[in-house]
């Protein structure tokens, strides 16, 4: 029962993170354009956010994968917990505050999923390397 839950969990946060990645991709250029000109205004410099803006997507669409598929589940769970918290900053930088708590559910679901992962076994890490 906690096994299915577990892949409940960890399929709304895989979805999620492939959803934003999945429609940022085919637009990234107007992705980026968008994005650097909302922390125009920002502290943060242009030559931080440009490239950031260029790999956000990559990054979600990849976790995405990661964790629908239940591979490398342990990385990807802190890789997702740090895209969150470059967003959080970032969203607070720019006092961007109706976003703040969408970007605090999905880390603690992440960290959620992290601390129970030992119940993962609907994932190809359990296939692959039997945990």
């Amino acid at each position: 029962m906690n096994d299915l839950s577990y892949l409940m969990l960890r399929l709304v946060a895989g979805i999620s993170f492939f959803g934003h990645g999945l429609v940022r991709l085919p637009k990234l250029a107007a992705f980026s354009q968008w994005m650097t000109g909302s922390f125009s205004k920002s502290m943060l410099p242009q030559s931080l956010v440009r490239p950031f803006s260029y790999a956000l997507p990559i990054a979600e669409f990849t976790i995405g994968i990661l964790l629908i598929l239940g591979l490398f589940s342990q990385k990807t769970f802190i890789a997702g917990v740090a895209v969150m918290l470059l967003l959080m900053l970032g969203t607070c930088l720019i006092e961007n505050w109706e976003a703040l708590p969408s970007q605090i559910i999905h880390a603690v679901i992440l960290i959620v999923l992290y601390q129970f992962i030992a119940v993962n076994t609907f994932s190809l890490d359990h296939i692959i390397f039997k945990k």
